[in-house]
Parts: C-alpha cells; sequence; structure tokens
C-alpha cells in the first residue's frame, strides 16, 4: 500500500503535533520549523500547516482567501474499541463535535483537533 498525505491547515504546529502523538497515535515523522510538521499513523502521514509563513500551503489564493482550518472533510481513524477510545480521549480533554453515532457498517464520532480539524473515528461493525 502507498504512503498517503493529507494536508491539515492548524493554528499551532506545535499543539498539533502534540495532539496527533500523544492522543492519537501518530509519530512525528518532520518537525523542521514552527509553521511545519508531519506526522504518521500506517501509511497515512498528514502534513500540519499554519496559515502563516514562507511555505505554499500559507499562500492566498488569487482572491484573497486565505488557508483556514475547520471545515467537514475530515480524516477517518479506525479503531477497536470506540467507547473506550472517547472516554480517554475525554478524559484527556478533547472536543466532539457530536456523540457516538451507530451506523450499519459501524459506528463513528466526530473528533476536533486543537485547531478545529475533524478526524472520524470509526468502529467497523
Amino acid at each position: 500500500m502507498a504512503t498517503v498525505n493529507v494536508r491539515y491547515i492548524v493554528d499551532d504546529v506545535d499543539a498539533a503535533v502534540a495532539f496527533y502523538s500523544e492522543r492519537l497515535g501518530f509519530g512525528v515523522d518532520f518537525h523542521p520549523a514552527p509553521e511545519f510538521a508531519i506526522v504518521r499513523r500506517g501509511e497515512l502521514r498528514l502534513l500540519l500547516s499554519a496559515p502563516t509563513g514562507s511555505g505554499g500551503a500559507a499562500q492566498p489564493m488569487p482572491d484573497g482567501r486565505r488557508p483556514e482550518p475547520g471545515g467537514w472533510n475530515r480524516i477517518q481513524l479506525e479503531v477497536d474499541d470506540l467507547a473506550t477510545e472517547v472516554e480517554a480521549l475525554r478524559g484527556a480533554g478533547a472536543r466532539f463535535r457530536n456523540e457516538i453515532v451507530p451506523g450499519r457498517g459501524g459506528d463513528q464520532i466526530l473528533l476536533e483537533d486543537p485547531a478545529g480539524n475533524v478526524i472520524e473515528l470509526f468502529e467497523p461493525a
């Protein structure tokens, strides 16, 4: 399987690195500057970029819009025991957009990183 890269814009790269590594089991591959880091979980590499700085991800669009965190697009992380994961994350102060939603294919919940980007935690049926 090939590595998959996803870029998230985050307000504070250091806070995002701590969140993904300490709370979601990502390893830190690269953190060369305060405005950028790469964390990895399996074949997923998450590129964390600040909306300011000299990197390409921080540049405004031709219409003037600037990169910002949040939105509804998300990565999905499969977990073995969703209820236990949610309890541990809540105990660590994590923010969720909803409660666990049961579904035919499995259960899910939407977790927010420190910048408000969404991570779907999913337990297959």
